[in-house]
């Protein structure tokens, strides 16, 4: 029987939420932040920025590991098309969390893989929705908790967030910081399949 070896995975990101994504579906990684001044990045369409982003933080790393399985991601939050970043200081931060009561807005993750020589660029866009009822007084509590501040949007879904929102209609795994189906989907597309990341005793 053909001996299948597990590949080496670099997350070109300093994000330990997506790590944890990662290793929960085999692919435990090792993480080198590629360094990339996303300010310089005049793209503002919401899907091209984040594309644009993923593209040129693989292009950082990807070289440095030709061997491996190199995976790279960026997020952009965006309302009615127009997409904003992560807040600046808690004055903003209230004043956006302000503007998303009540509102749907969405979130685009562009991620980026390269794997013995093949690559692949894809995104995932899943909807937010924050709570109507949502008071003042509960924003600023969020605000002072200090989570969600070097986020996209200004909030996270992984520990107080929920209670900042009503619905999310599309995969939660993306709001978290990678659509992991659809990563799961390209990778196989690539030629990677369950016999690279499950060996025996994997679960337990």
């Amino acid at each position: 029987m053909q001996t299948i070896s597990r590949p080496h995975v670099v997350l070109a990101s300093s994000s330990a939420w997506r790590a944890e994504l990662l290793g929960a579906v085999g692919l435990t990684c090792e993480m080198h932040p590629p360094g990339l001044d996303e300010s310089a990045c005049e793209e503002a369409r919401p899907v091209e920025r984040a594309l644009t982003l993923a593209r040129q933080k693989l292009a950082l790393v990807a070289p440095l590991y030709p061997e491996s399985l190199v995976i790279a991601a960026d997020q952009v939050a965006h309302l009615d098309g127009r997409a904003f970043g992560k807040p600046r200081d808690a004055e903003e931060h209230f004043s956006m969390l302000c503007g998303l009561r009540g509102r749907r807005h969405e979130l685009v993750t562009g991620v980026a893989i390269s794997w013995r020589g093949d690559s692949r660029v894809f995104h995932e866009t899943t909807g937010i929705t924050f709570r109507e009822d949502l008071r003042d007084s509960e924003i600023q509590a969020y605000v002072d908790s200090g989570e969600g501040r070097g986020c996209a949007g200004g909030y996270q879904v992984e520990r107080l967030g929920p209670w900042l929102i009503s619905e999310v209609s599309g995969d939660w795994f993306n709001v978290v910081g990678l659509p992991i189906p659809r990563l799961v989907g390209e990778l196989r597309s690539i030629g990677m399949g369950l016999e690279h990341v499950a060996t025996a005793g994997s679960v337990g």
